[in-house]
């Protein structure tokens, strides 16, 4: 069984930025529109985060694949810019990190005509801090890093005002109109916004950040203390499922079968069993 596995990462001008580094230069292959055949499978590539949207399909690639007539060349990457880049130039024939939320944003700045399948996942949002026990502990002017795009952003922001700390967002769409504004902010917060993908870096590494708000994929990733729980976003009718997109008329039988796996009982038993800890959990 063939498991290949790149990396992308994308660069940023930060403290600690990520070099930047492109997937395959290679176009992906096209998937076959003829019936699936187990004895000559068609491969697929498939972009992905590493944790735990590229474990998910490697488990699939490892244990269900085969018999289903398909084949995934499953890429890793890192941030949320490549994957949907990817589909476009048809450097992938799907991808598998985002949610309808930024999917219908980058849609809407981008023109991507994208589909996409149902649900699979959810990693809920997740309030850290090494200097607060809980947050009523929390003291007015501390420091709260978070997502810098505009969907994750608000939804972190919603599950600090879940916590009570803070309030009224209902007409709130970033950080800046939360800042300043005393009664969304009560405490003072100073909110600053970083690339996704760096939230845990700056948590773990800069001593200035008391509070930090993070995607679940990065949690697992980081191997972050779970006792430095603040708050977390409930998994129960959640909106922020993750599911496959592929570009829009090409759903393939591949990508059919492919889609039908990733929800699949076995799928659903792996994820349960694999994040115990509640940090992914199925939203099928």
């Amino acid at each position: 069984m063939r498991k290949k596995l790149a990396l992308a990462l994308t660069g940023v001008a930060a403290i600690f930025a990520l070099s930047a580094c492109g997937g395959s230069d290679a176009p992906a292959a096209d998937a076959s529109a003829q019936p699936l055949d187990p004895a000559n499978p068609v491969v697929l590539k498939v972009g992905a985060s590493p944790v735990p949207q590229a474990q998910i399909l490697t488990y699939i690639d490892e244990n269900l694949a085969k018999d289903a007539g398909i084949d995934l060349d499953v890429v890793e990457i890192d941030d949320y810019v490549t994957p949907n880049t990817s589909l476009a130039d048809k450097s992938l024939d799907a991808n598998y990190f985002q949610t309808e939320k930024y999917l219908a944003t980058e849609v809407a700045e981008k023109g991507y005509k994208f589909a996409h399948g149902a649900g699979i996942h959810v990693e809920p949002m997740t309030v850290f801090s090494k200097k607060f026990d809980k947050a009523a502990d929390v003291t007015d002017g501390a420091t709260v890093v978070l997502n810098n795009d505009p969907v994750n952003q608000l939804r972190g922001m919603r599950v600090l005002e879940s916590a009570g700390l803070l309030a009224g967002l209902e007409d709130t769409d970033s950080v800046l109109t939360v800042q300043d504004d005393k009664a969304k902010n009560p405490k003072g917060l100073e909110l600053k916004d970083v690339n996704a993908e760096q939230v845990p870096q700056y948590y773990t590494k800069d001593n200035s950040i008391d509070i930090a708000v993070i995607n679940g994929n990065f949690i697992v990733q980081a191997k972050l203390n779970k006792d430095e729980i603040l708050a977390q976003e409930s998994g129960e009718n959640n909106p922020n499922a993750n599911f496959l997109t592929w570009r829009e008329g090409e759903e393939t039988p591949a990508i059919a079968k492919l889609e039908e796996l990733l929800h699949s009982d076995e799928v659903r038993t792996y994820i349960k069993d694999t994040w115990t800890d509640g940090s992914v959990i199925p939203a099928f």
